[in-house]
């Protein structure tokens, strides 16, 4: 079996040993421009057009990582660019629902609590204490209750507040209130306090974080994006930041990302920036299920992860 490899980080070496070593005996080799030689398998992580520009001959695509965006929109751009034959396939959890269900209640506690306000007084040097939220009335929205959302939807339900969730079929989660459909859409948002989106990001939910929907959540809500920078319409943002719509937010990724320099969102007293860490996708683990998925397809039997072109997740 050959496997092509490509990755654009700076720890591609470091990738290429260890899925070497997680399929022994396999003829693995990473991907350089004009490599059209043949290959059965492809394991990637935002991958150029011109891997697989005219190749006919791969049965899957393995994405490392849970979003397929970035594939998905060079078939987009241009048509006819995956391989018409090959699978594409996401990963699906290796640690990352743990890390991304943390991340969430890290956030959500402190805006329940008003530790972010208590950091603006610390650095007044005003000593004031405010009235905490109430945990019946600080109802949390998630958005998308794939594998990562469900597993963030029921964390915060365990620990005792409201939780909302939102997908686009019909979904049924214990402890957790499911809304279904753009029909369901409004009544979903209607009162929100924490809206937490880790919808895909798709053609439908592209700009989905904008100013009708954030104006539908309760008045000095939170919003907190793990999902996709696209999602979010950042002007609208700091529109409603400014008018008192949104209270604060917490934004783990961005359009642009580094986020540049000169942006607002770094200097914006209520707005709380991390570099795309919510949900670090581990090696170890992502290596593990790549090689037993690689393995269970070439035995012809069934894997997990795969993903919908048309829906794109």
């Amino acid at each position: 079996m050959k496997v092509l490899f490509y990755t654009p980080q700076s720890e591609a070496d470091v990738w290429l040993r260890d899925l070497s070593r997680a399929l022994p005996g396999v003829d693995l080799r990473e991907w350089q421009p004009g490599d059209n030689a043949p290959a059965d398998v492809a394991v990637v992580w935002k991958p150029p057009r011109e891997m697989f520009a005219g190749r006919d001959d791969l049965r899957a695509i393995f994405n490392l990582g849970a979003g397929v965006d970035a594939i998905l929109k060079l078939e987009r751009e241009h048509p006819g660019t995956l391989p018409r034959n090959a699978q594409l396939v996401r990963l699906e959890d290796t640690g990352m629902a743990q890390q991304m269900a943390e991340y969430v209640m890290h956030a959500v506690l402190r805006y329940l609590r008003r530790f972010d306000e208590y950091d603006r007084l610390q650095a007044e040097q005003r000593w004031h204490v405010l009235e905490p939220h109430t945990r019946e009335t600080f109802t949390v929205g998630v958005l998308g209750l794939g594998v990562l959302g469900s597993h963030v939807a029921t964390t915060l339900a365990a620990a005792g507040f409201p939780v909302r969730g939102f997908s686009r079929s019909a979904r049924e989660i214990e402890g957790v209130a499911t809304f279904a459909g753009e029909a369901q859409f409004d009544a979903f948002l209607d009162g929100v306090k924490v809206l937490v989106n880790l919808l895909p990001h798709t053609p439908d939910t592209h700009g989905v974080l904008n100013q009708r929907n954030l104006s539908k959540l309760a008045r000095g809500a939170y919003l907190v994006n793990i999902a996709r920078g696209a999602h979010l319409v950042e002007q609208d943002l700091l529109v409603a930041l400014e008018q008192g719509q949104i209270a604060a937010a917490t934004l783990d990724v961005f359009v642009e990302e580094p986020l540049p320099s000169q942006h607002p969102f770094w200097k914006h007293p209520r707005i709380s920036i991390t570099p795309h860490i919510s949900a670090l996708t581990l090696r170890e683990e992502s290596l593990a299920q790549i090689a037993q998925k690689i393995g269970a397809l070439m035995r012809g039997e069934p894997i997990g992860g795969i993903v919908d072109i048309g829906r794109g997740y």
